[in-house]
């Protein structure tokens, strides 16, 4: 399956793209430290909401198919820029929030799942990306 974006330079380093499937739009603009306003979400800010809601996506799919409740789960994504050897990102320290409600057995399974989810799994292995559990 293949879904298209498209994207348009707006100037002034911004970019909107649009998801072709539903034509939802969404706008970056580069970060402060690279010359941008920071009015909104970095390329680099996206491939960190990426991994987030990626992550959550994958704990509710896999949720759902045990008939377990997460509640209103939530995550955390820190993104840590790098300079050498070149700009990129670095680490994505990643933080995911569950109702201590959950049975330990089934914690297990979602945190296994949740390091397999395809953005985690397409990340370059220099990036640093830990993800740690949370139960309140």
């Amino acid at each position: 399956m293949s879904v298209q974006i498209t994207a348009r330079y707006l100037g002034n380093l911004r970019v909107q793209a649009t998801h072709g499937p539903s034509q939802a739009v969404l706008q970056t603009d580069a970060p402060l430290d690279n010359g941008g306003q920071g009015a909104a979400f970095s390329p680099t800010d996206m491939m960190a909401t990426a991994l987030g809601t990626c992550v959550l996506t994958i704990l509710g799919l896999v949720a759902d198919r045990h008939d377990v409740n997460i509640g209103e789960a939530t995550v955390s994504v820190e993104k840590f820029m790098i300079n050498e050897p070149m700009r990129r990102i670095g680490k994505l320290l990643t933080v995911v929030t569950l109702p201590e409600s959950i049975p330990v057995e089934m914690r297990m399974r979602l945190e296994a799942a949740a390091s397999k989810c395809p953005v985690h799994q397409s990340l370059h292995p220099e990036i640093h990306a830990p993800i740690e559990f949370r139960y309140q």
